[in-house]
């Protein structure tokens, strides 16, 4: 007699499954710095922070991100079956049907906005709603005409401090302007050095994310040095308009120094290993920066 074992799926092991494809569509880990900035933005605001206003601030935030990556791997679904990278995703390896996606998408950007606008102010749902379609809808068609994408794309990329600090104050101001100044500069050494690491699988997809038309060149090095160089004064402005004090500054100072060595690293060897450690280091550059912002100003 021939036994035979029977494969059976629990209920749980789907459901686990699909929150799992579920975040890899949203990319909750980039995410979590998103809902960050965001976190510091009010925080800087407030002289009184609520848990209230930024669990709804983290909430809105976190929808209406994962909306954009959503829409973003709609939009180049047939582009991520294309690369090493992105083939494992939700929608090329066929764990999620477009018309899903586009439900889930679509939802997740009306509650997020919604959030935003309703249980905070119509200027934090403006400048979500903002993002989301300037990253979706403008950022994601331009990564395979220009080099200019990044430019456009920092612009998004740049609006979670400012929909903090407008979740407290209802309206922008300098402040406000300066913390997108410090996220939006912030965005070259980081996205670049992503792009120069994963310079070959881009091409694949037509991708032209590198600063120099001539890829990974002296070119591109020496732009992506001089964008952590300026990081490092743009850094430093919210200590002299006094949104925060001498501490944050000598931190930040140090930590953009050590940054933008490891861009001069890049520029020196011009080697895939210096673009990730330069990668890594702006993952954790940003995080120190607002929470020394954060810090001092308490």
């Amino acid at each position: 007699m021939i036994s035979e074992k029977l494969h059976i799926t629990s209920p749980f092991s789907l459901i686990a499954a699909k929150i799992k494809d579920y975040a890899a569509f949203s990319k909750l880990r980039l995410a979590s710095l998103v809902l960050l900035s965001a976190l510091a933005g009010y925080w800087l605001a407030t002289p009184h922070f609520s848990w209230i206003i930024a669990g709804w601030l983290m909430l809105g935030g976190l929808l209406v991100t994962g909306a954009s990556n959503g829409f973003n791997q709609i939009i180049e679904r047939d582009l991520d079956k294309l690369m090493e990278r992105t083939k494992n995703r939700p929608i090329p390896t066929g764990k999620m049907s477009v018309t899903e996606a586009l439900i889930l998408a679509s939802t997740m950007a009306i509650i997020g906005t919604f959030i935003l606008w309703y249980f905070l102010n119509p200027l934090t749902g403006i400048l979500g709603a903002f993002a989301l379609v300037s990253y979706a809808a403008v950022y994601t068609p331009m990564k395979q005409i220009s080099p200019l994408a990044v430019y456009i794309g920092a612009i998004p990329g740049a609006i979670p401090p400012m929909i903090g600090y407008a979740a407290y104050t209802g309206e922008l101001g300098l402040e406000a302007g300066i913390l997108f100044a410090v996220q939006f500069a912030w965005q070259f050494p980081h996205f670049w050095a992503i792009a120069w690491k994963g310079d070959k699988d881009y091409q694949k997809a037509g991708f032209k994310l590198l600063p120099s038309k001539g890829g990974k060149n002296k070119s591109s090095a020496i732009q992506i040095l001089l964008s952590a160089l300026i990081l490092i004064p743009i850094s430093l402005l919210p200590i002299y308009f006094g949104i925060s004090g001498y501490i944050a500054g000598i931190v930040s100072g140090i930590t953009g120094l050590w940054f933008a060595y490891l861009a001069l690293k890049l520029y020196q060897g011009m080697e895939d290993k210096h673009a990730t450690k330069l990668m890594f280091a702006s993952f954790i550059y940003l995080p120190i920066v607002l929470l020394v912002f954060v810090l001092d100003k308490i």
